[in-house]
């Protein structure tokens, strides 16, 4: 009886011991500059899709939930958000990317406007800290834009600084994807960061048979050199999540 008693407080030990290891879970609240891709969008890629191969699986799991074509209102009113909330845990992570769509003045569904995407942004960070889990804002990734004189310019209108302000007041840590990326693509110019983005030829692609010139979603390269921006946020800002970064 001795014995059993010992092999059931063992295997309660070892659950106990197990349980603790569970993976911190990373949700991606986003759009589609973000977001897992359909078969048939492929090579686009989201740059959440290149985010787990930073982390250990057994350490960190990244469960991607952006959606293309969302905004913070659409996110919300479609229910997207609360299923994010309903599955929080103490320590988890919320990434928050939004403004692509929020910005869309001509898409009623989308369009949200400063004030309103101010408040929405308020009420991620509220939620999730209510969970006791960690939000984190993150920037517009930048579209890649240049005028007749080769310059770079930015559509993203005041909507960054809208997240900025709210990370800021709300001490709220905040990795900025927009400055990070406008860096990435004036330094490969205006030609060679066409590699960045969906950009392909008549015929290269049978997903694309007319070719495809699309300036705001990624190529696979594109998306792989997006997410080690977020990592390089990840271990500025300090976060816990830091330390299960693979060091290579």
């Amino acid at each position: 009886m001795t014995r059993s008693i010992n092999i059931l407080f063992l295997l309660l030990l070892l659950s106990g011991v197990a349980s603790g290891k569970e993976p911190v879970t990373v949700y991606l609240a986003g759009d589609s500059t973000m977001a897992q891709k359909l078969p048939d969008k492929r090579p686009e890629t989201g740059w959440g899709e290149a985010l787990q191969k930073f982390f250990a699986t057994d350490k960190v799991r990244i469960e991607n939930l952006a959606q293309n074509g969302r905004s913070t209102k659409s996110f919300i009113a479609e229910g997207r958000w609360q299923v994010i909330v309903d599955q929080l845990k103490k320590g988890d992570y919320v990434f928050i990317q939004f403004a692509h769509n929020d910005e869309s003045k001509d898409k009623g569904d989308r369009y949200t406007p400063p004030a309103d995407f101010r408040r929405n942004l308020i009420k991620f960070v509220s939620e999730v800290r209510e969970k006791k889990a960690i939000p984190v804002l993150l920037t517009p990734v930048m579209r890649r834009r240049f005028d007749k004189g080769n310059n770079f310019f930015d559509t993203h209108g005041e909507y960054p600084d809208i997240i900025r302000g709210v990370a800021a007041e709300h001490h709220v840590a905040l990795i900025d994807m927009h400055r990070k990326s406008e860096q990435v693509i004036k330094q490969y110019g205006v030609e060679e960061s066409k590699k960045l983005f969906l950009q392909l030829k008549p015929g290269e692609h049978p997903n694309y048979p007319q070719g495809v010139e699309d300036n705001t979603h990624f190529s696979p390269l594109g998306a792989s050199i997006m997410a080690s921006l977020a990592v390089g946020g990840i271990r500025e800002q300090k976060l816990g999540l830091a330390k299960y970064l693979k060091q290579n």
